[in-house]
């Protein structure tokens, strides 16, 4: 079957057209950005007929909108213009439905799925690894530590030898603790939020009142993120690794 008008799969397996080259085809007079709107007083719908697609225009460097449509869109504009190119052009879509439901074509996508399945697994694999050399470091990694028991947790599982008040210094120089003031030593808000720290509120006994502080807690995320960060930053430095 000679290619007529290209076409494309959108990432839902939709067969699905280019606006612009169907109005090009099809030798239609009106512009496309006047002969477009035209065509979706028909009935079509923007998200379950057609999708807008910015591009840059290969001649004028602009970005032009195109809009892709759906198979069944294309079929029914190409029957309106009620002109030979017209006819012309749903016949040619209906034979590429056809082919698209042929089995073979069944069978080709089938495998197309099980191949993108295969490698989404690969991908996760990977990511585990990551999670298995430094993260499961925490079995608990659904718990939150003080810094000082997440130094311990390093350097048992990793052989990190920095100790507590050295890691609150690269962590102040990291940018994840603040570095002075009433707050020090409290995690940014911006890492609370990305779900690597915690800051919890306790009471402090004293004899004129009770005082309310906070402790710095690593959330099991925050531990594996951080002791992926230490591996790869001191590996080479003796002074810190055991």
């Amino acid at each position: 079957m000679n290619e007529l008008i290209s076409t494309q799969n959108n990432e839902h397996g939709d067969i699905i057209v280019s606006g612009r080259e169907l109005h090009e085809f099809l030798e239609v007079e009106t512009p496309f950005r006047k002969w477009f709107p035209r065509m979706t007083e028909f009935g079509f719908v923007e998200g379950a007929d057609y999708t807008p697609d910015i591009f840059v225009h290969p001649l004028n460097k602009q970005e032009t909108t195109d809009f892709l449509l759906k198979l069944d869109m294309a079929k029914e504009i190409a029957m309106i213009q009620r002109t030979e190119k017209g006819k012309e052009a749903r016949q040619y879509f209906l034979q590429v439905e056809k082919a698209w439901n042929s089995p073979e074509m069944i069978i080709k996508r089938a495998m197309q799925i099980q191949d993108k399945k295969i490698l989404e697994l690969q991908n996760q694999i990977q990511e585990d690894k990551r999670y298995t050399d430094f993260g499961k470091v925490v079995e608990m990694s659904e718990a939150s530590v003080n810094i000082g028991a997440f130094v311990k947790i390093i350097f048992d599982k990793h052989g990190i030898n920095i100790g507590r008040n050295k890691l609150f210094d690269w962590l102040r120089d990291k940018g994840y603790l603040i570095k002075s003031g009433r707050e020090k030593n409290n995690p940014k808000q911006q890492y609370i939020e990305q779900g690597l720290f915690e800051l919890r509120p306790t009471i402090v006994k004293r004899s004129e009142g009770d005082v309310q502080s906070h402790t710095t807690l690593i959330t099991g995320k925050g531990q594996i993120k951080l002791a992926e960060i230490l591996l790869n930053e001191f590996s080479n430095r003796g002074d810190l690794i055991g």
